[in-house]
């Protein structure tokens, strides 16, 4: 008998073996069916008798039964469409394994098509999503641009539970992969970040990177939903089951009579991926729908209980999801998986975008003059939205008016948004007489030839949000006096059926329609004045953001509760500040050519008396604290929305206002999300404050930029604290420039940026030429062995110097030896860290020979360096040369019990230490107790 038909007889034998195995596990039969008859293995007849049965386990015997009636050849075709098929058969893959199956040469020849319902249902969800995600809506759907031609990453800066950084996502794969998970049992990705910093945009490359199989994922269906869909169902919705929240509001599964897609997704999860994109966009209560949790996949909820049961692994448990936020909405811990923070362009990725927009060289030169000129551009463009506008808006003068300069009044987020207007506006204009003339600019005859429209959207804006809806439908335009004309300028865009049926219109951002709806209140001449404060109002009357009930939850408010005006959800935030800008002077005359002027100035008049009186009162109420650095004011991150607001008014008078108003001698704003365009308010206000001032900005998001927007107030800042807020040398370079010139600063904190070397000589320069320099903080840079040398020449020559700390450089033995020459005989110098900086033995035997005659320090810690027994010597001699030293860390170097030794013999005779900590050296339990009657020698 030949090999073939070897194997023939073995396929008819496997069948019969394993009949129960296969009947057990063979669940798609539609696929089996199909190919049999394709290939003539089975008739019609044969098909119906199959399907006569009523349950799947008789059909399978069944078709067993009848293929092997058939004979061997048949068998194995069989065994072939199981082989063939992995997707539909993923239960008999491992049964594959076992028996070792490798196909016949006579059977590969045979085709096999896959009519799986999985197979099919997942073809279908590619297809559509790469069908909707592989364009990003422009002005108008004829200016639509392909994904690929003009996405630019962002920095997506990965966080862990406590929101310290944990690195950068490299690619969009790292997003959904298990590296930086803090929280193996957490079942969401949460990605936050700031109002048109790229959140949806992102989502929409991932979807589009699946839809094509370039997304590193075994994920075989992916469900986006966004949130706002939500809240277009009512509280007294219709419940729905998962299934049909699933199928209804994505992709239907055709030719699929027995769910099996359904079964496929309950029985593997881990297959799923989920996109929810705008968590803070659901604008409902939560409360009266928060009792019962849905656990079952077959119980119908409402909507919104199903999300929340999504998202805690309630349903579905071990599907991959991603939820993105605007920053300030908060997750509880224990439903996060991995968290990352949406940071915007850096300059590199500016670049890419301009070339990317700009394809010609002229064009893309005229566009970075101009940024690099207006350090606050650049600032409003390393947010993606706003880089957006302002990249169209060149465009759009270029091709309108032969121009690449953009108006002065495009400084503030009012401005660009007025911009925005006019380029839509622009939209329903007449022709210019000729084609070979541009149309000579005229802002305020845009306006005025659009009025009626601009207005009509403006109400319907306003009308959203005083509902709480971010989508409209045709009723809500007509009610608004939206014509069928004007839809095409771009302010509105129309929503996906995935979105719901009803409501089929958006505005193309959130912030687009947050600014439409201040033009509505600045317009309105039939409601009283003080109708412009509504939101202003609103927000005083509100303690904290909505927050939804902890029991139901996973949503928290990150904001504090605090009775002041500012405190409120952010599109109502956004709402004030571009009041504020639309009444402002700058804008004043092009306001008076669409509302009568005395209406303006009775609305300017009643702002301002009303920004006056709250900034008043905010700033009285905020805690004061005294510390090292002397009194000190910790601000709220509400106080942003204030400094935002009085950017936008330009109003010299309550910018001196509030300065004055800042009474303490130091200011805190860290944590509080302050990016780079908010450095020119800051600024704005501080130019006006004339006593000296310290300054902590650490852990934001301010970058090269947010310095240079700073760069005039730093002639009276005495503490500037810009720890964690992605600077470069760059950065260090105005410093350097700013704080030699005016050597009023006592404390600079550079910790954990983007420094190197280069940065490295400038903040030297800084340590020699400022007389008053007490602290230094420039840990955890990019600082070598040169670095350290730069710095350390400086502090050795730095009489008032007090603190030092550089945890986490790699200025190794080359930069400890530097160190050592500085401190033998420092006057001032007294806490010193250069842990975590790749120091061995010969490092730690040069700095102790060094402090054997340094009688000043008091703190000095060397965690986490390569230090071993080698170097215990020459620390025990200046141990025992009995030093000012108090403190002395050695953490998790490589000493044994011989270097202990060593140590505690010298410590006998030292009586100004306090403690030598060296916990996680080379020790053992046993070991340590040799040591315990020095206590000062502490393992714990």
């Amino acid at each position: 008998m030949s090999p073939i038909e070897e194997a023939k007889v073995s396929c008819l034998s496997l069948l019969t073996c394993h009949r129960e195995l296969l009947v057990s596990r063979l669940r798609s039969i539609q696929c089996v069916l199909d190919n049999l008859q394709a290939s003539h293995f089975f008739c019609e007849e044969d098909v119906e008798i199959v399907q006569r049965n009523m349950t799947k386990a008789d059909q399978v015997r069944k078709i067993l039964e009848l293929v092997q009636c058939k004979g061997e050849e048949a068998c194995e075709y069989l065994i072939f469409i199981l082989y063939k098929v992995r997707d539909a058969y993923v239960d008999l893959q491992p049964w594959l394994k076992e028996i070792n199956y490798e196909p016949s040469e006579d059977i590969t020849v045979m085709k096999v098509v896959n009519t799986d319902p999985i197979s099919r249902y997942c073809e279908k969800m590619r297809h559509e999503m790469s069908r909707d995600t592989c364009f990003i809506m422009s002005y108008g759907r004829e200016e639509e641009t392909r994904l690929e031609h003009l996405y630019t990453d962002t920095l997506m800066e990965l966080l862990n539970e406590g929101n310290e950084s944990l690195g950068f996502v490299e690619s969009l794969d790292q997003l959904l992969g298990d590296h930086a998970v803090f929280n193996p049992q957490g079942e969401t990705i949460f990605v936050m970040g700031d109002a048109g910093v790229g959140k949806s945009i992102l989502l929409q490359k991932l979807q589009n990177l699946w839809s094509k199989k370039e997304l590193q994922t075994d994920a075989v269906f992916f469900f986006r939903f966004r949130c706002r869909m939500f809240s277009a169902f009512s509280r007294n919705a219709e419940q729905i089951s998962l299934k049909e929240l699933l199928f209804k509001h994505n992709c239907y599964p055709d030719h699929d009579p027995d769910n099996e897609v359904f079964d496929y997704i309950l029985r593997f999860p881990e297959k799923v991926i989920f996109t929810f994109d705008g968590y803070d966009e659901i604008q409902k209560d939560l409360s009266p729908i928060s009792d019962n949790e849905v656990v079952s996949p077959e119980d119908k909820a409402h909507p919104l209980q199903l999300l929340v049961s999504l998202l805690c692994g309630k349903l579905l448990k071990g599907s991959q999801k991603v939820l993105t936020a605007r920053t300030g909405v908060e997750l509880q811990s224990k439903v996060i998986k991995k968290k990352v923070a949406l940071r915007g362009f850096s300059p590199q990725h500016l670049n890419s975008y301009i070339s990317l927009h700009f394809k010609e060289q002229e064009h893309r030169e005229l566009v970075s003059v101009q940024l690099n000129a207006s350090p606050h551009l650049c600032g409003l463009c390393s947010t993606p939205l706003f880089c957006w506008i302002i990249f169209k808006s060149f465009r759009h003068l270029h091709r309108m008016h032969d121009s690449f300069h953009l108006p002065d009044t495009c400084v503030t987020l009012t401005g660009i948004f007025l911009l925005l207007s006019e380029v839509f506006l622009s939209r329903s204009a007449p022709p210019a007489p000729s084609l070979l003339k541009t149309r000579a600019r005229c802002t305020s005859e845009t306006f005025k030839g659009g009025l009626r429209a601009l207005a009509a959207f403006a109400r319907l804006a306003l009308q959203g949000l005083e509902r709480g809806s971010f989508m409209c439908g045709q009723e809500e335009l007509t009610a608004c006096g939206v014509a069928e004309d004007d839809v095409p300028m771009g302010f509105l865009r129309p929503v996906s059926e995935q979105d719901g049926t009803t409501p089929n219109y958006e505005f193309l951002h959130v912030t687009l329609q947050c600014f439409l709806a201040a033009f509505a209140l600045v317009l309105d001449g039939q409601s009283a004045p003080n109708t412009i404060l509504k939101f202003f109002t609103e927000c005083s009357r509100k303690n904290e953001q909505t927050c939804w009930p902890l029991e139901f939850c996973i949503c928290k408010s990150s904001k504090a509760s605090e009775s002041n005006p500012f405190a409120t959800n952010e599109h109502l935030q956004f709402v004030n500040l571009f009041v504020c800008g639309l009444l402002s002077k700058a804008h004043s005359s092009l306001m008076g050519h669409l509302a009568p002027p005395p209406l303006l100035r009775n609305k300017r008049a009643l702002l301002k008396s009303y920004l006056s009186t709250s900034v008043r009162c905010h700033l009285r109420g905020l805690p004061h604290y005294s510390g090292n650095e002397g009194k000190k004011v910790h601000v709220l991150p509400n106080f942003l929305w204030i400094l935002r607001c009085v950017f936008e008014t330009g109003s010299t008078d309550i910018a001196r206002m509030t300065a004055k108003g800042i009474t303490a001698g130091s200011i805190k704003l860290g944590y509080c999300n302050v990016y780079s365009g908010d450095c020119t308010a800051l600024n704005f206000v501080l130019q006006h404050r004339q006593k000296l001032l310290g300054l902590d900005m650490d852990n934001n998001n301010i970058s090269d930029y947010g310095v240079k927007q700073l760069k005039p107030s730093f002639c009276k800042m005495t503490v500037v604290r810009l720890c964690v807020n992605h600077l470069s040398d760059s950065s260090v370079e105005v410093l350097a420039e700013e704080l030699c010139k005016h050597k009023v600063v006592e404390v600079l904190g550079l910790y954990n940026n983007h420094i190197t070397d280069v940065g490295a000589k400038l903040v030297a320069q800084i340590i020699e030429e400022c007389p008053k320099l007490r602290v230094v903080k420039i840990g955890k840079n990019k600082l070598t062995g040169v670095g350290g040398k730069y710095l350390a020449s400086a502090i050795r020559k730095s009489t008032s110097i007090f603190d030092v700390g550089m945890w986490g450089n790699s200025i190794g033995d080359e930069g400890a030896e530097a160190f050592g020459a500085a401190l033998r005989h420092h006057p001032s110098l007294t806490n010193l860290s250069l842990s975590a900086n790749g120091i061995t033995s010969e490092g730690g035997r040069r700095l102790a020979e060094a402090l054997k005659e340094n009688s000043v320090l008091r703190i000095f810690w060397l965690v986490e360096n390569e230090m071993t027994d080698d170097a215990a010597p020459h620390l025990a001699e200046f141990i025992q040369a009995n030093t000012g030293l108090t403190h002395f860390w050695l953490i998790n170097n490589h000493f044994t019990v011989h270097g202990m030794k060593q140590l505690a013999e010298a410590l006998a005779h030292n009586t100004n230490l306090k403690e030598i900590c060296v916990k996680g050296n080379q020790v053992s339990e046993e070991e340590e107790e040799q040591f315990v009657a020095e206590n000062r020698l502490r393992f714990h």
